[in-house]
């Protein structure tokens, strides 16, 4: 085991360099075993969340779907309620997920000069980006949170350039949910009276992909930090895939006085979370909602998750979707190129809804 040792901002030692520079991550400073936590990471009073003990969000078992549309008409509502729901007997075998597991853990024991060849600065393609935090270089304070990000343009060049480390068990994962994001993207669908998703509703719903590997180091002082700060998805769909350890919080009843909060997402084994993103609100004229979650750091253990961002194309134009409008809805959102929605949530820190506001129509 590492020896512990304290590490302050006034130190010589440079966290920035250690960290992102020279490509350790928050997973060297935890492996190094300091004993608090550098003033860097230090959230502001107000990024802390107020934990509300409630039941949780709601957990939908899929082995009837095709039997029972009411399987369907609980995914419909759960999106319309809460944004977040949790689904069991999905049909993604537990062995897939256990695989997809213990590659991320493989890829983040790597040593950081093999992990360092995926940054920002040495990957050779922006399909693949190892780096940690959200974006520091927007930041007030840094998150605690490692992550290789992987953006799918075809099984050929995964192949070519994702870390081999992850890859095969990557991709096998990403196959294997494909059938459930249809499934599930067409009752959403049903419900909003579009009766058929065509080739060019199916590139707007689930047209790109990137599968997110998380990784939350063990933490000195959990509580003045954060994994992941209050934010929702620029995604349709999220499919999340978490550890036993827990962490994630959504936001429930925003606006309602004392009953708004935050509720913890328990881990169930063998389960997926799916939450509704900014792209699936904008598309629906504010049907489904889109919802504020973020991770809060662990004093004890390692934590990973493994979220698959289902999105538009990066040149889609993603408005309220036309049948919509022609029954007679208002739309509430302007058309807005969805590469430049994705860039709008990247140039800045994590702030809550905020992003959605950019494509809101003023009243």
């Amino acid at each position: 085991m590492a020896p512990t040792m304290a590490v302050s901002s006034n130190d010589s030692f440079d966290i920035t360099d250690f960290v992102i520079n020279k490509g350790n991550g928050v997973k060297g400073l935890s492996d190094l075993g300091i004993k608090s936590l550098p003033s860097q990471y230090i959230q502001p009073q107000e990024a802390l969340i107020n934990i509300i003990p409630q039941e949780s969000i709601p957990v939908i078992d899929m082995s009837n779907w095709n039997e029972d549309p009411k399987v369907a008409e609980s995914v419909c509502e759960a999106a319309e309620k809460f944004g977040f729901f949790q689904l069991v007997n999905h049909g993604v075998p537990l062995e897939v997920l256990d695989g997809v597991k213990d590659a991320t853990h493989r890829f983040f024991g790597l040593p950081a000069e093999e992990k360092r060849k995926y940054s920002k600065e040495l990957s050779s393609t922006n399909s693949v980006r190892f780096g940690t935090s959200f974006s520091p270089d927007a930041e007030k304070a840094l998150e605690w949170k490692d992550y290789l990000s992987l953006f799918y343009v075809s099984e050929e060049e995964a192949s070519a350039l994702w870390p081999s480390a992850c890859r095969d068990e990557v991709l096998e994962y990403m196959k294997r949910s494909q059938i459930l994001c249809q499934k599930l993207m067409s009752a959403l669908m049903q419900k909003l009276n579009v009766k058929e998703i065509d080739e060019t509703k199916e590139s707007l719903l689930m047209g790109s992909k990137r599968i997110n590997l998380n990784y939350y180091p063990r933490c000195p002082n959990p509580q003045l930090t954060v994994g992941v700060g209050r934010h929702s998805d620029v995604s349709s769909l999220t499919f999340l895939l978490q550890d036993e350890i827990g962490g994630l919080y959504v936001r429930v009843n925003e606006g309602k006085g004392e009953k708004d909060g935050w509720v913890h997402v328990p881990p169930i084994e063998g389960s997926l979370v799916i939450n509704v993103g900014d792209a699936l609100q904008i598309l629906s004229n504010g049907r489904y909602k889109s919802v504020e979650h973020c991770v809060i750091a662990s004093g004890s253990k390692n934590r990973i998750s493994i979220p698959i961002f289902v999105n538009p194309k990066p040149n889609d134009v993603i408005g309220p979707l036309p049948e919509l409008i022609a029954a007679g809805e208002k739309p509430k959102y302007k058309n807005i190129l969805y590469s430049d929605y994705v860039k709008h949530f990247f140039r800045k820190a994590h702030d809550g809804k905020k992003t959605v506001a950019f494509a809101e129509i003023s009243s």
